[in-house]
Order: structure tokens, then sequence, then C-alpha cells
């Protein structure tokens, strides 16, 4: 029974020290290319006192341009109040790389685009599907993450970016 007792305070310590944790998750040391072909540390984002929003997306996904399109309506808005800035990650394939600097152009995109043709930083950030956001705090924490897109998920976004401009 003493065992029984033991190992279940272990697995609620472990459980509850994981939960405390994963606030204080840190991006990878992992570099990508812009639409430019300039290469960037996506750590180099954690380390600018800004906050900084991470939104993986791909040029075949429906979901992706409809939330790129809604958030780059009301971005300029999030610059000024919030001093946000976006990088939105194209995990495009090589072979469709070439689409994607004339379908964000296409869309009027007002942040940066960086390319994640291997999906190398993808896997490290244990992105499972697209559209995914992640939010990282002035201090280069990811204190936010969300998988999918409907209709009004960036009000969710700015609400979580109210929170931490308090």
């Amino acid at each position: 029974m003493k065992r029984i007792i033991t190992l279940a305070l272990l697995i609620t310590s472990s459980v509850f020290t994981f939960a405390q944790d994963e606030t204080k998750v840190k991006l990878p040391d992992i570099s990508l290319r812009n639409l430019y072909g300039e290469t960037i540390n996506i750590q180099d984002y954690g380390k600018n006192d800004k906050i900084t929003i991470l939104s993986f997306w791909a040029t075949w996904c429906t979901h992706c341009k409809k939330e790129l399109t809604n958030i780059n309506e009301i971005y300029e808005d999030w610059v000024d109040e919030f001093g946000v800035e976006l990088i939105a990650i194209s995990i495009d394939n090589a072979r469709n790389a070439a689409k994607v600097k004339p379908f964000s152009d296409g869309l009027g995109l007002e942040f940066e685009v960086l390319l994640d043709s291997n999906e190398e930083l993808k896997r490290a950030m244990n992105v499972t599907n697209i559209p995914f956001t992640y939010i990282i705090d002035k201090s280069g924490n990811i204190v936010y993450k969300h998988q999918g897109y409907a209709e009004g998920d960036e009000y969710e976004i700015e609400d979580k970016l109210v929170e931490l401009n308090k």
C-alpha cells in the first residue's frame, strides 16, 4: 500500500512540475530563411523585448489563408497597441516554396514570412496540424498555443495580447 501511495505522489508531483515548466519553454535554436534569402535564427525573436506571434501555415491550407487574411486586417492595430510582431512560418516543401512569396504578396501580408521547407522548426515545436499559432512573451517564453482556425480566433489571440500587456 505504501508503494502505491508513494507512486501516486511521484506521478502527481511530476505532472505539476511539468505543467509549471510548460510556460518556461523557449524557442529552439533553428535558423530559417525569409523571402529575401536572409537567414534568421528563430531564437532572435525571443530576445528582442517584443511579444511575438508565430503562425505556421502553407499555401495549400484554406484555413491558414483565412487566418492570415483576418489577422492581417488587424495586425497594424496590434503593432500600435501591443508592440507585437507576427512571423508567418510557411511549411511548404521545397517544390512549393517558390509559391510562398507570390502567395503572401497576393494577400498583402504586412508581417515577416519565413520558410521551413524541411519542417525542422515544425517538428522541433511539435506542430502537428496547421494552422498552428504560438505566442512568445517578451522574455522568450512560449505562453500560448492554438491549433486550427475558426472565424474569430484572432480575437482570442488579441485577448492574450491584452493579458500580456497588463
